[in-house]
């Protein structure tokens, strides 16, 4: 999932490169284009005469195979046949995946929406419901191509990545080392704790910002990142703040979750262990993205001493709470 390129990944992707993609499906674009916030793929809302805009994802050269991507919106079609709102890519010519002067790209309806109020507690109680949906969906067959969310992953290969590749400063080169030794073993033992837990097909990365918030509750609009894993990696990241708030929240997200699926409570074990290969993974994405133009300046701070240093701090942090006891689940 690397990629090092002498070019920048997207250098030709100009905006009439990406208005005649669209027309090359037989969908006639009126000239509006407008970028969306996306680093990963690029995104555009593209106006079409006589109807309503789409949005177009044209996905990173090299990052996904073919089969992958076709398991991505496999997934968000069978959601969506399910009547649970995400919005899957539309069907043109008999395709969900395009390519265009080597770019391949998705098209989808527009769709709208605000970010979720993740301290409401009705808020997170829907919110379990439409995850506990998707998650009842995501049990029942396995992805194929799709890689999992686990220690090696998520862990291992993106440690490996930012030592053999000069990204740690010299000075803090030993600390970050001794930390992510000691954050991987902490890792491991949460695992451990956990024991043999459930590998479903997930959202992957359940963040409030790839949550769309209608009077009509929530959505999805992007599967990019779907991965398996165990349940809890798409709900721990709408919890917050101190260990009483957030046992107040998962008692809220349960309430909705398991009127549509069960969950395995030890699986609880895992929430800082996720925490800690997310902090490993963010980190090792950024710097395997560093040779796109976008991520300097999207991200100046990164790579920066101060950045290593807080990485040092953050990993030390998460290694004494994976020791803590799991988050009690109330009521169940």
């Amino acid at each position: 999932m690397t990629e090092t390129q002498a070019t920048p990944p997207f250098a030709g992707l100009t905006p009439d490169c990406v208005l005649n993609a669209i027309d090359a499906t037989g969908l006639r674009t009126d000239g509006r284009l407008l970028a969306l916030n996306s680093y990963e793929n690029r995104v555009y809302q593209i106006g079409i005469e006589d109807a309503s805009p789409v949005v177009a994802k044209f996905y990173r050269p090299a990052r996904w195979q073919d089969a992958a991507i076709a398991e991505e919106h496999a997934f968000s079609a069978e959601l969506a046949e399910a009547e649970i709102p995400v919005v899957a890519p539309l069907t043109i010519n008999g395709s969900t995946l395009h390519q265009f002067e080597g770019y391949r790209f998705a098209l989808f309806a527009r769709r709208g929406g605000r970010a979720p109020e993740l301290d409401n507690l009705d808020t997170l109680e829907w919110l379990g419901r439409f995850m506990g949906r998707i998650h009842a969906v995501g049990a029942r067959t396995p992805f194929q191509l799709r890689p999992a969310i686990n220690p090696d992953t998520f862990g291992v290969a993106p440690r490996r990545f930012l030592l053999e590749n000069g990204f740690i400063p010299a000075d803090l080169r030993e600390a970050w080392e001794s930390v992510s030794t000691q954050a991987l073993e902490g890792v491991q033992r949460c695992y451990e704790r956990a024991g043999d837990v459930a590998a479903i097909r997930l959202h992957g990365d359940c963040h409030a910002g790839n949550i769309l918030w209608t009077d009509d509750g929530p959505h999805f609009v992007d599967f990019d990142d779907c991965r398996s894993g165990p349940a809890v990696q798409d709900l721990w990241m709408m919890l917050s703040g101190e260990r009483a708030d957030m046992t107040v929240q998962l008692s809220a997200i349960m309430e909705g979750y398991e009127a549509f699926a069960d969950f395995n409570a030890r699986e609880l074990h895992l929430v800082e262990a996720l925490r800690t290969l997310r902090l490993l993974h963010y980190s090792a994405w950024l710097a395997q993205r560093w040779e796109d133009p976008a991520f300097p300046v999207a991200f100046p701070w990164f790579n920066s001493q101060r950045y290593w240093q807080d990485r040092v701090l953050e990993l030390r942090e998460q290694v004494a709470l994976m020791d803590e006891p799991p988050l009690p689940l109330r009521g169940f």
